[in-house]
């Protein structure tokens, strides 16, 4: 193996699946991680030129401490983790669902920092390892809507800027990366998208090719640890009550 490696986790569907054809468009050998999504995981790494899948339930710890170890055991030059695989589900600030709770912590928060701390602990690298957590642009412009997966992506925010405290003054370096508002999510239309994707400063749709490149330049380690950058189009420099899918609806509700 010749080529740098990297693992995006939840890399077999949406904006996952787009940083992993851009990491390899880049030169890089892409890990593609996966839960449920196998077929769709395996069609995807048959068509770049340097790819594997990984099976692994990131809320089991043992699974993906395990899944760790395996690919440190033979990747020479693993340079990059991208955290992106979430749970988005719909709670709120009335009453947060214990369960959702639970697995979006478990999976948005505590997941991500334990891969994070085995990839440090245990992962090669000649030039230094990156960690690129995907947070949200909601941790700059709040609503109450999406209680605790707002809850989980703030926690793994903070844990991204104690783990590069914790890694400052060597060769390793850990990111943030948040999107703004940019796939139909929830049980969003794509034709409500076409509106709420377009609530933020510039009044554009953001895509995710955007974010992808801003992957790869975290993934290339040429800013300080501990940065974030955000991909949205200025949505983290507004102020919006709720969340933009449900604002869209109530635009249409009021045109209508």
């Amino acid at each position: 193996m010749t080529k740098p490696a990297v693992l995006i986790t939840g890399a077999a569907r949406r904006l996952g699946a787009c940083m992993a054809r851009r990491f390899s468009e880049d030169g890089w050998h892409v890990v593609i991680h996966y839960r449920g999504s196998a077929d769709a995981a395996k069609a995807l790494a048959a068509s770049l030129p340097s790819a594997e899948t990984v099976q692994a339930d990131l809320s089991d710890d043992g699974a993906a401490e395990a899944m760790i170890g395996q690919l440190a055991a033979r990747l020479s030059d693993w340079r990059a983790l991208v955290n992106s695989a979430s749970v988005f589900e719909h709670d709120d600030a009335a009453r947060v669902d214990p369960a959702i709770f639970t697995r979006a912590m478990r999976t948005n928060a505590a997941g991500p920092v334990l891969l994070a701390q085995a990839f440090l602990a245990k992962a090669q690298a000649p030039g230094g390892r990156r960690v690129v957590n995907v947070l949200d642009q909601k941790l700059w412009n709040p609503n109450p809507d999406f209680f605790s997966y707002s809850m989980s992506k703030a926690a793994l925010g903070m844990a991204t800027r104690m783990l590069a405290m914790a890694h400052d003054g060597g060769d390793d370096r850990i990111y943030g990366l948040a999107p703004g508002a940019m796939l139909p999510s929830h049980d969003q239309q794509a034709d409500e998208h076409q509106t709420s994707g377009r609530m933020n400063l510039l009044q554009r749709l953001t895509q995710p090719e955007e974010l992808a490149d801003a992957a790869v330049f975290l993934a290339e380690g040429h800013l300080a640890s501990g940065e974030t950058i955000c991909v949205d189009s200025g949505q983290h420099l507004l102020s919006q009550p709720r969340d933009v899918l449900f604002m869209a609806r109530g635009e249409s509700d009021a045109r209508g």
